[in-house]
């Protein structure tokens, strides 16, 4: 049995490993066991997605988890962030979301939050594959029985009301959100309205089989066009388990979630509420994010990949605010994990605050052009170490001059060097681009 957690928890196809009967109840169980400690009961907290397969794979789970002496509650339909703010207020061990974020519905997962609300480390999920490759246990046979129930969503709610403590610039608003048939349709619908605003819904409809398509934060096309026709203020789209928002402008353009941070940071600094006068953003956010909070005399740390990472990050350096250009984006003063609604409400604070349109606060963002370039390789060499093309890296970074950005990086999944370029002009970059490509090439040697 390999490596289980990815990225983002365990995930595949729903119904064929790891993600079969046999392997989630072990998930379950060996979630329990490394755990453990002395005669503390452990109790979990379940919530999944609009996914068909969640309420199959969330009884095995349970079946697990209850064979080594643990229970599981479940808060049913609900999105990511609520399970990670609810696990830690309502007094659980841990918290289990059954979702596959923004995949197709054939896709499933299980991620795990602990105690204190965060996701798990790397080094909890070793601890916790340690058990499951260990043979020396089994899960007892036996049929599953129903989950208890709980609706939490009340918490949550009030939890997020507490980001807009001022409604009265927003009354009437009219919104679109796009709940892309998944885990915000159970609440976000209900907030917008108690907030204030005048909210139009798309993607509300759920069937088991299409969260994410065609809609949501992969797809925001067709809110695009609502929102321009609608004349609405903006759009809000989330994914299909709420931890990012994807935002329209009222001109239809899309906003991601650098230029989210960028207008976030601001206005959290005017504030007094950015800690460390300073953002978290991974390798891949665009040079023009940089150059812009540099522009307003804010840092940038950078960080792989991933949004644990961020959160890990902004947690070593203790800071409040970081986050993806997908639109995963953390409040560390809320959770300290992805939250789509508390993001929504983080930009509807800071378009009520100054008066202005999303447009007009986007516009401060200028993303430059950027390229990706792959060459296969046949083994991973330090590039430091070859003279002709560090010295050619080198060059082209002083030719950036602060003004773009060059990352080399081999894949951690497949033999390739990647090559990512930003700068001001799209076929300078490409060029240079090609000119490490074929240095590579020449000098390291490519797969056939």
């Amino acid at each position: 049995m390999g490596k289980l957690f990815g990225t983002d928890g365990v995930r595949g196809k729903a119904g064929t490993y790891p993600l079969d009967v046999p392997t989630v109840r072990r998930v379950g169980a060996a979630l329990v066991r490394a755990m453990r400690k002395g005669d503390e009961p452990i109790r979990f907290l379940a919530g999944r997605d609009t996914r068909e397969s969640g309420l199959w794979i969330e009884r095995e789970l349970a079946f697990g988890i209850r064979s080594q002496g643990a229970t599981l509650t479940s808060a049913g339909v609900i999105p990511t962030p609520a399970v990670a703010y609810l696990t830690p207020k309502k007094g659980y061990t841990a918290g289990v979301v059954i979702s596959a974020s923004h995949n197709p519905f054939e896709d499933n997962g299980i991620k795990v939050f602990s105690g204190a609300g965060e996701k798990f480390t790397e080094a909890l999920e070793e601890h916790v594959e340690s058990f499951i490759a260990d043979a020396s246990w089994q899960v007892p046979p036996g049929d599953t029985t129903a989950v208890e129930q709980v609706d939490h969503r009340p918490d949550y709610l009030s939890h997020l009301r507490g980001i807009l403590p001022d409604t009265s610039r927003v009354k009437g608003m009219r919104v679109a959100i796009d709940c892309a048939n998944g885990a915000t349709t159970t609440v976000a619908p209900r907030l917008f309205q108690e907030l204030g605003f005048d909210p139009r819904c798309i993607g509300c409809d759920p069937n088991g089989r299409n969260i994410n398509l065609r809609c949501g934060s992969t797809s925001p096309e067709q809110l695009a066009n609502l929102v321009v026709e609608g004349d609405y203020r903006l759009g809000i789209a989330f994914d299909g388990d709420g931890d990012r928002a994807i935002f329209v402008d009222d001109q239809g353009k899309v906003v991601d979630g650098d230029a989210v941070m960028l207008l976030c940071a601001k206005q959290m600094k005017a504030e007094g509420r950015l800690k460390g006068n300073a953002v978290v953003a991974t390798v891949m956010s665009n040079i023009g994010l940089e150059i812009a909070l540099r522009n307003a005399a804010i840092d940038i740390a950078r960080c792989p990949v991933g949004d644990k990472y961020v959160m890990e990050e902004m947690m070593r350096r203790n800071l409040s605010l970081g986050g993806e250009q997908s639109g995963h984006v953390i409040f560390s003063e809320y959770l300290f994990t992805g939250d789509g609604l508390a993001t929504a409400l983080n930009v509807l604070r800071t378009m009520a605050a100054t008066g202005r349109e999303l447009s007009d606060l986007a516009s401060e963002m200028t993303a430059y052009p950027q390229v990706l370039m792959n060459v296969r390789v046949e083994r991973r060499v330090d590039l430091k170490t070859v003279p002709a093309v560090s010295e050619l890296m080198a060059s082209i970074e002083s030719r950036l001059a602060g003004q773009g950005r060059l990352l080399v990086r081999y894949s951690g999944t497949e033999p390739l060097l990647r090559v990512m370029l930003e700068g001001q002009n799209e076929a300078d970059i490409k060029r240079w681009g090609q000119e490490i490509i074929d240095a590579v090439k020449q000098h390291v040697g490519a797969a056939v």
